[in-house]
C-alpha cells in the first residue's frame, strides 16, 4: 500500500526562514568591540540586556547566564536545598531541568501530565508532594502555560517554592501575566534555537526579596559583586554570560514581541485549519491564555489511522511538510542516567546515604508515556505565511483522510 502521492507535493515550496540577525545585533557588536572589558559585570552589554528584559518581564532581581540549563540551577541554589528534598517536575521536558536539582543534591519527583495541554496535571503535583518536597518546577511545554493557577494554590497550601521553566516559551501568557512572573523565579534560555537567540545564554529573575539580594552569587562562584571581594559563603558555579553574548541577546529582544505575535498567530491559525479532522488531537490553549508556539505539537489518535505513526509521518513529509514522528524519544525518568542512578560516577549519594528511597526504574507517568507514543511535531516559525500554513493544513488533513481506517 503507497502512502505517498502520485502527483507533486501539497506544500510545493520550501520551509520559510525567519532571518534571526541584522542591523540591531551589528550594531550592538560592533559597540562591544570598542569597549575595554568584555566582562559582564557593569558591561554596556549585560545593562542594556537588562533593561530589555525588564520591559517584557519587570523582575527586580535579575542575573544572565550561560544557559537556561544554569538559570534553573541558580534558581535550585537560591532555595538552598538540603540533600534529598524534593523538585516536583514534569517527564516530558529537555534534560537541562533536573540537572541544577541533581547538582544541588535534590530529588527530582516526577508528576504526571494533562493530556491535552502536555503540562504538569494539577492533580498529579498534589500527589507527589511529601514533607520532603520543596519546590514545583513548572515547565511550559512549547509555549503553553501550565496551569498556574492551580499551582500557584497548592504551593500556596504546601508552602512550596514554583520555578518556572520557561525557556520554550518566551512571549507565552498565563490570563494576561507573561509566565515567569507568577512564580518565584522565571528562567528563560537564549539557546540558538529558541524564540530568541545568542547562541547559548540564558536569564534567571525574581521578585522575592529572600532570595533576590544573593541570587547573581549563585552563578557568580558565590562571589559578591556588589560589596566586592572573594570570600564565598557557598558552593555555586561560574554560570556567567559575557558582553558578545549580552550584546547580541539585548538586540534580539527588541524582536521579542513581533516573533511572539507571528508564531501565535501561525498556531492559532494551525489550529482552526486542522479542527474537526479525524484522527487528530489538537493542543488545548486553556481560555485567556497565550501560546507562543516554540513548535506544534499535536497527538494522533492511532486507531483512526491504517498505519502506523512513522509511516503517517513520512507520507506528511512527501507531501512537503516539515515533521517529526514524536518529540523526546521517552520521558526523562526512562532515560540511561536514571534507571542506572548514575549521577556521580557511577552512584547517588543521597541514594546510598539512605536520604532518598527513589527508585527511578519504578516509575510510571503513563500520560507522558501515551503523549509521546503518539505525538506529532510540525514545524514552526515566525516567517510562515498564512498561504504557506494553509498549504500545511491541507496537506495533514488529505494525509489523514487517505490514511484514515
Amino acid at each position: 500500500m503507497s502512502t505517498s502521492p502520485a502527483t507533486p507535493p501539497i506544500v510545493d515550496e520550501p520551509v520559510p526562514l525567519p532571518v534571526r540577525w541584522g542591523a540591531p545585533e551589528l550594531a550592538r557588536l560592533t559597540a562591544m568591540l570598542q569597549q575595554p572589558s568584555l566582562f559582564y559585570w557593569k558591561g554596556p552589554q549585560t545593562t542594556a540586556l537588562l533593561e530589555e528584559f525588564r520591559r517584557h518581564y519587570p523582575l527586580q532581581y535579575a542575573f544572565p547566564c550561560s544557559s537556561g540549563t544554569a538559570a534553573l540551577h541558580i534558581a535550585v541554589g537560591a532555595l538552598r536545598l538540603r540533600p534529598g528534598e524534593e523538585v516536583i517536575v514534569a517527564p516530558i521536558t529537555d534534560m537541562g531541568s533536573l540537572i541544577g536539582i541533581l547538582y544541588q543534591q535534590g530529588v527530582p519527583v516526577f508528576a504526571d501530565l494533562d493530556p491535552r495541554t502536555y503540562n504538569l496535571d494539577p492533580a498529579a503535583v498534589r500527589r507527589a508532594i511529601t514533607p520532603k518536597t520543596r519546590a514545583i518546577m513548572a515547565i511550559h511545554l512549547a509555549g503553553n502555560a501550565c496551569d498556574m493557577t492551580a499551582l500557584l494554590a497548592l504551593a500556596r497550601e504546601h508552602k512550596l517554592a514554583i520555578i518556572e521553566d520557561c525557556a520554550q516559551s518566551w512571549g507565552a501568557r498565563h490570563q494576561g501575566t507573561p509566565v515567569g512572573l507568577l512564580g518565584d523565579f522565571g528562567c528563560y534560555s537564549l539557546n540558538d534555537f529558541k524564540h530568541i537567540g545568542c547562541g547559548d545564554g540564558g536569564l534567571v529573575g525574581t521578585n522575592r526579596e529572600e532570595y533576590g539580594p544573593g541570587l547573581s552569587k549563585w552563578g557568580d562562584k558565590s562571589y559578591n559583586r556588589v560589596l566586592g571581594g572573594r570570600d564565598p559563603e557557598d558552593l555555586a558555579p561560574n554560570y556567567r554570560m559575557s558582553e558578545p553574548q549580552a550584546a547580541v541577546a539585548a538586540a534580539q529582544l527588541t524582536r521579542l514581541a513581533d516573533i511572539v505575535a507571528r508564531r501565535h498567530h501561525a498556531g492559532t491559525r494551525l489550529t482552526a485549519l486542522l479542527e474537526g479532522t479525524p484522527g487528530l488531537r489538537l493542543p488545548y490553549v486553556a481560555p485567556g491564555n497565550t501560546h507562543s508556539y516554540w513548535f506544534y505539537l499535536l497527538r494522533l489518535d492511532l486507531p483512526s489511522f491504517r498505519v502506523d505513526r512513522a509511516t503517517l509521518a513520512a507520507a506528511l513529509t512527501a507531501e512537503g511538510v516539515s515533521c517529526g514522528a514524536g518529540y523526546i524519544p521517552r520521558p526523562v525518568y526512562r532515560y540511561p542516567v536514571f534507571q542506572n542512578h548514575n549521577f556521580f560516577g557511577g552512584a547517588w549519594p543521597v541514594r546510598d546515604s539512605g536520604l532518598t528511597a527513589m527508585d527511578y526504574r519504578a516509575v510510571h507517568c503513563p500520560t507522558a508515556e501515551a503523549i509521546l507514543a503518539d505525538c506529532l511535531v510540525l514545524k514552526l516559525n515566525e516567517a510562515m505565511s498564512d498561504a504557506y500554513l494553509d498549504k500545511v493544513a491541507r496537506a495533514v488533513r488529505t494525509v489523514a483522510g487517505r490514511l484514515a481506517r
